[in-house]
């Protein structure tokens, strides 16, 4: 086992699945020679050459269409969109081709393309460098999507990610690349070392696309969050001193009911939490899931704590990133209704 942040577990991914299938490739911006814009990719243009790690010009849409062809011709490319902010330009290729591919052939090709790109706020990026679209991708069907939390989550997913064979949009909380965050803009990041799941094994290894996981057992109330919201929901939880079970929800789509509702049925109570805007956001798919699967077993209403509905702001960051205050708060009114 070595300790990683999720930079190195994501660059430890590429290069070990790199290694084992010469059909993975690499390819985006500034991917190759700079080693990525927060040096994901580091090194692997250098191991491995120009013809498998490939700096693209600056066109979404031409990476993805490009990531698209390589796929349906027995590739597997992982196609980075240096911020998700930018990933729109390429949504078309995402949504009217890579998602229908399989659907629209009848099974006989498939685009198994890793898009990575990453997402959320907290380094003072303003509103074109902070955005959370996981929502907006969780709307199409044909395409998975996920968000780890941790380094360990981080390299098993990607892997998986990197094998399947359809196409995975795989976000990446920015936040998180150097170690947790726990909601304290003044705070410095604590070192992946002193935590649980900073021990990252250096081998192969994969996480299901499709599990949630409890981080935090807890018998009060039940937390869903994901990303970077999972370490600030936690010390949320010591800032309201409840015992709130915490899920990763990490696999948003497919979503895993079973894990959520369980942990919702319970505690009787459910608090959701992401960092992108209120309104149409995910927390909404999760709260009509909650409230068709465990209604009998509630024993309050559903809270969300979100990103605001305004474009992400720079000069009030924090006001807008859901912190710890915002969730204790929603976490005590949940505990008191009756």
């Amino acid at each position: 086992m070595a300790h990683m942040n999720m930079v190195q577990a994501l660059n430890s991914a590429m290069d070990i699945m790199m290694e084992r299938d010469p059909r993975v490739v690499v390819l985006g911006e500034d991917v190759g020679y700079f080693g990525g814009v927060f040096r994901c990719t580091d090194g692997l243009q250098r191991k491995y050459g120009e013809q498998r790690v490939l700096d693209t010009p600056i066109a979404e849409g031409g990476i993805v269409a490009a990531a698209i062809g390589m796929g349906v011709n027995g590739l597997k490319p992982v196609a980075e969109i240096q911020f998700a902010d930018y990933i729109y330009p390429a949504f078309d290729q995402i949504v009217s081709e890579l998602a229908r591919l399989r659907y629209r052939t009848a099974g006989e090709f498939s685009a198994p393309v890793t898009i990575r790109t990453p997402c959320g706020g907290g380094i003072r990026g303003g509103q074109t460098h902070s955005q959370s679209p996981e929502g907006v991708f969780t709307h199409v069907c044909g395409i998975k999507v996920v968000m780890p939390s941790n380094p360990y989550d981080a390299k098993g997913l990607l892997i998986s990610s990197i094998e399947d064979e359809d196409p995975v949009v795989f976000f990446e909380p920015k936040r998180l690349y150097n170690g947790p965050f726990d909601g304290d803009p003044h705070k410095p990041a604590v070192p992946w070392s002193t935590h649980p799941k900073g021990a990252v094994p250096e081998g192969y290894y994969k996480v299901s696309l499709s599990k949630a996981e409890v981080v935090r057992p807890g018998k009060d109330v039940t937390i869903l969050a994901y990303g970077t919201m999972v370490h600030v929901a936690e010390a949320a939880v010591r800032l309201a001193k409840v015992d709130a079970e915490i899920v990763d929800v990490r696999a948003l789509a497919p979503l895993d009911t079973d894990t959520l509702c369980s942990s919702v049925c319970k505690t009787g109570r459910c608090v959701i939490v992401h960092e992108a805007t209120r309104y149409s956001g995910f927390g909404a798919e999760l709260a009509a899931t909650v409230q068709e699967e465990c209604f009998w077993h509630l024993e309050a209403p559903i809270a969300r704590v979100t990103g605001w509905d305004t474009p992400y702001p720079h000069a009030f960051e924090w006001e807008y990133f859901p912190g710890p205050a915002r969730i204790a708060a929603a976490l005590t009114r949940v505990m008191e209704e009756k």
